[in-house]
């Protein structure tokens, strides 16, 4: 058989292939057919391969029909790559297509947390009593959460705190009174600020947390009492809670007040009936408070016998429990959504 014949025989089994390929061919088929025509082992490539052994006469017919053929054959593969091809991305396009038609995902609003919103409602209250809000460090020094506050070192009260210690001098405060301490330093009375922030001290279970919230307020001036220290607690709790709140004050100890006390009030859940919360005495305990004692005064450089006044401390996770009915103060701590969701209305 002549070149020529050969040449023409690989044409027509070559289209004959590519035509049974079908309406749908897959890319895989096609390179099986490219490679066994066009492929540099083909019998289309080893004739244009041998064409200068070939005789003269004989070269350039078989070069012009090797060549013709060969970009015939391209051309028709290359047609059925790109209709191959536009065929798989349809199908891609149909399985990944996007229905507009469809209602897409809510997205949830969030919600304040309960320590946030009872330390706003806090805020608010006190505010409106004319106190203003002052912030400091988180981190302290020994002389500002202590030796300024009437607790020298070796104190026993100092045991009551279960304080972290950075250092010998460095301390993770206990309480937000450092803050008492740097206002007055830097202001002279009259001054009434509230100090919200958070404390550390090293006590874990139900009902304590070795990181909380706490507000701590003061205030003083001239002729501060005892009285107005219980009218101002008074009349927050009855805004808080509700005006049926009583309120009465137990003695108690703390370096830096003197006299100093103890705050309960009336049980919100029983109201004084008696009930697990409040161990059927009618009362739960809620913060301490006292006049600022004296030396406090004096490391600040007040004149103790020209100004008086008064503290408070109170935890905001504790009446952020009693005002929600939370049983756990580790549930505030968790961050669990199906327990935060239920204060997103309020």
């Amino acid at each position: 058989m002549s070149h020529l014949s050969k040449i023409e025989e690989i044409r027509t089994k070559a289209f004959s292939e590519i035509e049974s390929l079908g309406s749908y061919p897959e890319l895989q088929e096609i390179e099986v057919i490219r490679v066994r025509y066009l492929g540099r082992k083909s019998e289309l490539t080893e004739i244009l391969r041998s064409i200068p052994s070939l005789p003269q006469d004989e070269r350039a017919p078989v070069g012009k029909m090797g060549n013709l053929v060969r970009k015939q054959i391209e051309d028709h593969l290359n047609a059925i790559i790109e209709k191959a091809k536009k065929l798989e991305q349809d199908q891609k396009l149909h399985q990944e297509k996007i229905d507009i038609t469809v209602p897409g995902k809510r997205i949830e609003e969030g919600g304040l947390h309960p320590t946030t919103l009872t330390a706003q409602r806090m805020i608010e209250i006190f505010t409106k009593m004319g106190f203003d809000i002052e912030y400091g460090p988180e981190v302290e020094t020994d002389y500002y959460n202590f030796e300024a506050l009437n607790v020298p070192k070796h104190h026993p009260s100092r045991d009551m705190q279960d304080t972290f210690y950075m250092s010998d001098d460095t301390v993770l405060r206990t309480h937000t009174s450092p803050v008492q301490i740097r206002t007055m330093e830097k202001m002279k009375p009259p001054v009434r600020i509230l100090s919200p922030g958070f404390v550390y001290r090293h006590d874990q279970d139900i009902s304590h947390s070795p990181m909380f919230f706490q507000i701590e307020g003061l205030y003083v001036d001239k002729n501060v009492s005892c009285a107005q220290l219980k009218g101002v607690l008074t009349e927050f709790f009855k805004n808080f809670f509700s005006e049926e709140t009583r309120l009465r004050f137990r003695p108690s100890f703390f370096p830096f007040t003197e006299p100093s006390a103890e705050v309960d009030i009336s049980c919100v859940v029983c109201k004084q009936k008696g009930c697990r919360l409040c161990k059927n005495t009618g009362w739960l305990e809620v913060l301490g408070c006292g006049m600022v004692h004296r030396n406090v005064f004096k490391a600040v450089g007040y004149d103790p016998k020209k100004y008086t006044g008064f503290a408070f401390g109170v935890g905001i996770e504790r009446l952020a429990m009693l005002k929600y009915g939370i049983s756990d103060m580790r549930l505030l701590f968790e961050n669990d959504l199906r327990f935060l969701k239920q204060f997103r209305t309020l």
